[in-house]
């Protein structure tokens, strides 16, 4: 196998396989970003103040050895992919499950927790997402807590069947519970959705391993089928992309596999956090109704219309565009399915040259 790496900006693009086995795949990832992971485990308050102790309590046990089974079993090669994350960055491997399950444990934490207002804010996103006769786009930004910022990194894994991928990756996650795209032209971005606690199923299959099996889909209708076969704990929002048959698909997700798809047409479609065609309870999120009202009042007719809609930032308490001090737009990702290209801008989409673009068309 072989692996390398290059660093533009900020931001680490690490090339790796094809491996022996997936935990191979997530050993050389761990090993890479050791310091990294580390860091982020230390400074992670969510884990730290919230899901490390009630990881520590009896009540915990339960819930955390029936996402341990179900999951392993759902997705075995996935699970030692993260096993592999774990010895690699030589970090505690408690300490990365509870990384890549902290929305199916969050619900569970007792609100009296120190430190705790239970308001994950990781993966807060905005897209915007079209398919016209004179343009096929999805724009998305990749919101997360200000303490993710330094702490992502670009993986292209290249299995052993020929297939490869390219994914924003957190560090120590799956790759990728952010956006990502494969050699055989299917890419996804992920927006978070806020169901209440009544909507959720204990130690049910995660979102993490779910985005992590998207990255491996042949079409379309196997990426549908990803989505809404595995039994979930918790809903989510997934922008399904398409370049060779020029479709995008929003699919809402919710526990009890329930899913709701629209096809993205003519008329721009923007999505924050809230779930806008599934029916299930929902838990009012400020942040993404003022994000909302903002870009229904803004011009989407082009490309650079979508893109200073992302970067737009007038509304001082929930602009689109975050710069902290707790939510930070990490990235701004572009996919143009009439280029094949897929653009990452680090900085204000509106006034920032892309960082990156990848080819979707010559991935193998």
């Amino acid at each position: 196998m072989e692996s390398k790496n290059v660093k533009v900006k900020n931001l680490e693009v690490f090339e790796v396989g094809p491996c022996e086995n997936a935990y191979e795949l997530g050993f050389l990832i761990g090993q890479r970003f050791s310091k990294m992971i580390k860091s982020r485990l230390a400074t992670d308050l969510i884990l730290q103040n919230q899901l490390l102790p009630f990881a520590h309590t009896p009540k915990s046990q339960p819930l955390l050895q029936s996402l341990s089974i179900t999951n392993k079993k759902k997705f075995p090669e996935y699970w030692d992919e993260l096993l592999g994350t774990a010895d690699g960055s030589g970090s505690p491997f408690l300490e990365i499950m509870l990384l890549n399950f902290r929305k199916e444990i969050l619900p569970f934490v007792a609100k009296t927790t120190v430190g705790s207002k239970n308001d994950d804010t990781n993966d807060d996103c905005s897209d915007i997402l079209v398919v016209s006769d004179s343009m096929a786009i999805a724009a998305h930004n990749e919101d997360a807590n200000v303490a993710l910022a330094g702490h992502t990194y670009l993986i292209k894994g290249i299995l052993s069947n020929g297939m490869s991928f390219t994914a924003y990756t957190y560090a120590g996650e799956l790759p990728s519970c952010a956006f990502g795209f494969n050699s055989l032209g299917m890419a996804f971005t992920l927006n978070s959705v806020p169901p209440t606690e009544v909507e959720i199923v204990a130690g049910a299959i995660g979102r993490n391993f779910i985005s992590r099996d998207l990255l491996e889909a042949q079409s379309i209708d196997d990426a549908l089928k990803k989505i809404y076969s595995p039994e979930v704990s918790i809903g989510h929002s997934y922008n399904v992309i398409d370049i060779r048959t020029r479709r995008i698909l929003n699919v809402e997700t919710a526990s009890r596999n329930r899913y709701s798809i629209r096809e993205v047409g003519t008329e721009p479609f923007f999505h924050a956090n809230m779930y806008l065609h599934l029916h299930v309870q929902q838990a009012h999120d400020d942040n993404s109704l003022c994000r909302e009202e903002r870009a229904a009042l803004l011009p989407k007719g082009s490309k650079s219309d979508f893109l200073s809609l992302l970067g737009n930032n007038k509304d001082a308490k929930y602009p689109i565009y975050m710069t902290g001090p707790s939510l930070y737009t990490l990235c701004t990702a572009v996919i143009d399915l009439d280029e094949q290209t897929i653009s990452i801008i680090e900085g204000n989409p509106k006034e920032t040259e892309a960082s990156f673009v990848f080819s979707m068309s010559s991935q193998q």
